[in-house]
């Protein structure tokens, strides 16, 4: 019975999603912020930025977005759509000049980008060595501090035991497609991750099993201490949640704790560490992280953007930043799917269901200490 409800709101999501409106006028940030529309883009996902004045912005519906911006005034102009035909490009990565975009099963390139948004080059292939399976193929991808291109590889399946196929990890590789290997192990669903600026270590996002019920088991925030680890999937979920079917004769302590228990369902997706200058010092090395909401919850969850704030290596709290997106009777305004800190140190939200590009700034008062 559960499951057939479940459906249900599957289908009803959808309804809401095809007839929504900017979430803009339901936002809610914390007192001093401002939120506002800062461009408009089909279905945008990941977002990353490349030389002065450009942001790109995968999708899901197969194309690729450039949104040129003044560097002095940080106002988006006009959208280009600079690739399309390929399959969900949800996650792009830049890298001297170069745009790296993901698809199910290949990295592509489209070089020298920056300058030729009116005439784009066709894009190049860098690897076709990933799966070709649809289930948690599209792919989040970003450079990491060691110039390497690292790239999730999902769980074909709701769960299942496919790690000896090369699924449920994180892969990285060269930036020529070469020196492809795994770089961490028991990850079901990834679509977002980002560095610490300080130690380098690589914090990521994970997607937990459906049909265990509304509040188990959780989504996660992960730390990789070193490459090699093991996160769980299938065989543990959430550091103490052993799978009624893969978990029976595993021990949990076996593998890597979360770093932060996320609610069930919640769905985290791009995540980024807060570098800039002018939010409030609080902020300083916090880390942003779009939920992008439940599906199959009976009470939907999540469609909010919250800030995990660390101490050292810990994440110590984890509170809403951004709220509105999920009305009242679990009408839906919008799904955050990414964020994007901007050069003068406001933030970019992707909302792939108003089709919005939001900015958040910071208008408070300041002291003269904090300035």
């Amino acid at each position: 019975m559960m499951r057939s409800l479940l459906r249900v709101s599957v289908f009803a999501l959808g309804a809401v999603a095809a007839h929504a409106d900017s979430a803009l006028e339901h936002l809610r940030v914390p007192p001093g912020f401002t939120v506002e529309l800062w461009a408009r883009a089909d279905n945008p996902r990941a977002m990353t930025l490349g030389a002065p004045g450009r942001l790109y912005v995968g999708s899901r519906s197969g194309h690729v977005t450039a949104v040129p911006f003044d560097v002095a005034t940080m106002k988006a102009g006009r959208p280009v759509r600079i690739a399309a035909g390929l399959n969900a490009p949800i996650g792009v990565a830049w890298r001297k000049g170069d745009l790296y975009v993901s698809s199910q099963s290949r990295i592509v390139r489209l070089p020298a980008i920056d300058n030729s948004l009116n005439t784009p080059p066709r894009p190049e292939l860098v690897s076709d060595r990933f799966p070709k399976e649809s289930a948690h193929g599209a792919k989040f991808i970003a450079f990491g501090p060691d110039d390497k291109l690292y790239v999730p590889v999902g769980a074909p399946c709701n769960i299942c035991d496919r790690d000896a196929d090369g699924f449920a990890n994180i892969m990285r590789m060269n930036a020529d497609g070469s020196g492809l290997e795994v770089y961490v192990r028991g990850v079901r669903n990834s679509v977002g991750f980002d560095w610490h600026p300080k130690t380098g270590e690589l914090w990521f996002g994970d997607n937990g099993r459906d049909w265990l019920g509304d509040d188990t088991p959780p989504c996660e925030i992960n730390r990789v201490e070193k490459a090699g680890q093991h996160f769980g999937y299938p065989w543990c979920h959430g550091g103490d949640v052993p799978d009624p079917e893969f978990g029976k004769g595993k021990s949990c302590s076996n593998y890597v704790a979360p770093a932060w228990k996320l609610g069930a369902h919640v769905a985290p997706l791009g995540m980024r560490f807060y570098t800039g200058s002018q939010f409030p010092d609080e902020y300083r090395g916090a880390l942003f992280v779009a939920e992008h909401g439940s599906w199959n919850r009976s009470v939907r969850d999540g469609y909010r953007v919250m800030v995990a704030r660390l101490e050292g290596k810990r994440i110590v709290s984890y509170t809403p930043f951004i709220e509105g997106f999920l009305g009242r009777s679990d009408a839906v305004f919008g799904r955050p799917a990414d964020v994007q800190p901007l050069p003068d140190g406001s933030l970019l939200v992707a909302d792939d269901t108003a089709d919005a590009i939001y900015r958040v700034r910071w208008n408070g008062t300041r002291t003269a200490a904090a300035q």
